[in-house]
């Protein structure tokens, strides 16, 4: 059973994902809040798999609320994903660097919907290929880089070869297929970059990439 927690200021929008995800079998609606400060003592007390976390609300934000799950070490399975009004909304980077898994459109059609609250619950980000390219051309570029050396010494030429494809938004199968190895090396290589890197999930590897010049935006 997935556990799901509904962190939004808009009661008829908490409402709308309730009942979507009331009919299915295997995902559970644990809790709702109003804000990021009472969403933030739920996940504490729920411990849900996957918290759904409005971007902007009153009293604190998504993004600070997210932040703060992510810095917990007794709240690390918890998956955020944020819900914003628009594909592009201007603070999805910092969400993202936030901790993140990843993020939705409001208006995404309800088998989108499901099939990235199962997605989040797997521990996968939802970053496809088109909105991580958008995303990266569009922010990072207009932000200055972190100085490289914050972990990328550490990893192995593979590793970097692998993380570059992650920020390019290639899934495991395909940066297998790219590399010529299996899915689950290509995995490998990934968790390990990871752990070097300190980055939560893939969200954040993808964010480390590019800030740290590891991959430069506008090129694949």
């Amino acid at each position: 059973m997935i556990r799901v927690l509904l962190v939004d200021d808009q009661p008829l929008i908490r409402s709308g994902f309730r009942a979507l995800l009331g009919l299915e079998d295997d995902i559970e609606v644990v809790a709702e809040a109003a804000d990021g400060r009472e969403g933030l003592a739920r996940v504490r007390e729920q411990l849900p798999d996957v918290a759904l976390i409005d971007i902007q609300m009153p009293v604190m934000d998504g993004i600070e609320a997210t932040r703060r799950i992510a810095a917990d070490p007794a709240l690390a399975r918890v998956h955020v994903v944020m819900l914003t009004n628009y594909g592009m909304d201007e603070y999805v980077f910092d969400a993202l660097r936030a901790g993140a898994a990843g993020f939705l459109v409001k208006d995404i059609v309800p088998e989108d919907f499901l099939h990235a609250v199962r997605v989040a619950a797997r521990g996968d980000a939802l970053l496809a290929p088109a909105i991580t390219r958008k995303l990266i051309d569009r922010y990072v570029a207009q932000r200055p880089l972190t100085p490289a050396g914050s972990g990328l010494e550490e990893l192995t030429g593979r590793e970097r070869e692998t993380v570059v494809l992650v920020a390019q938004g290639l899934s495991n199968d395909e940066i297998a297929d790219r590399l010529v190895i299996s899915p689950l090396t290509a995995k490998t290589h990934i968790n390990r970059a990871m752990a070097k890197l300190h980055a939560r999930d893939r969200a954040q590897l993808v964010v480390l990439a590019y800030e740290s010049g590891l991959v430069t935006p506008g090129r694949s």
